[in-house]
Formats: structure tokens, sequence, C-alpha cells
């Protein structure tokens, strides 16, 4: 696992986790019980699932989309109490009707769960 954090796409997939407890993908190993989250499916289109995840995104408090491409989305959440900024990525696989999703702390060791938290509300935000 890197040791530094990174953003964005290698070879068509997200960046590793880091090696701290700041970060969690759809794209880590699933026996990495510490960064391992499970992807969002979904049965439409692309574009649906795309905008659908937009609106999700747009709706809470302190995102700020940084890039957006065809099928992928790089936004930024910004903690209420101290104000800690965390990457959330969003990579769409129209192929096998799957979003993946990586969310992670830019500082810290630890997140006490913060980014599983977002990233699950976003995926019941989405089921609904």
């Amino acid at each position: 696992m890197p040791k530094e954090r990174k953003v964005g796409l290698i070879d068509g997939k997200f960046y590793p986790c880091y090696i701290k407890h700041v970060c969690v993908s759809t794209q880590a190993p699933e026996d990495d019980e510490t960064h391992y989250i499970e992807p969002i499916s979904y049965s439409g289109s692309k574009d649906e699932a795309y905008d659908k995840i937009l609106k999700i995104v747009n709706s809470m408090k302190r995102s700020k989309i940084l890039e957006q491409k065809d099928n992928y989305i790089h936004i930024m959440f910004t903690t209420a109490l101290f104000r800690f900024k965390d990457d959330v990525e969003f990579l769409f696989d129209d192929n096998e009707k799957i979003i993946h999703f990586r969310s992670q702390s830019r500082m810290g060791g630890y997140d006490w769960n913060a980014n599983r938290n977002r990233m699950e509300k976003i995926r019941v935000l989405y089921k609904k």
C-alpha cells in the first residue's frame, strides 16, 4: 500500500488506499477489512447512475465537485467540526453496471469511520 495520498486514476483504476485508516475503496482487496467497501450496482444507463450520484452529492452539505469526466467524478467534502477535507471519487463501469468509489481523508491517521459512514449514506440514498 502507498505511503502517500493520491487522487485520480492510474491505468483506469483508483490509486490504492493509503496505509492509515483514513480511506475506503471498492477496489481494495475484499479481504482488507480496513479499506474494502462494496460497490453500488445499477440497472439503468450509466448516464442515469451518474446523474443520480451527482444529485445525491449536491444535496449533501459541504460538498464541492472538483472534476467531472465521462465516467469519473471527484468531489471534496469538508467535515463540519474541524473542517477536514476528504476526497471522494466515483468511477462508473457500464460493462459491469457498477459504481466504484473511493473516499479518503487528506490529513490524519484515523477518521473514526467518517469515510465509510459517508459512503454507506450515499449507498442508502442511491438505493431509495
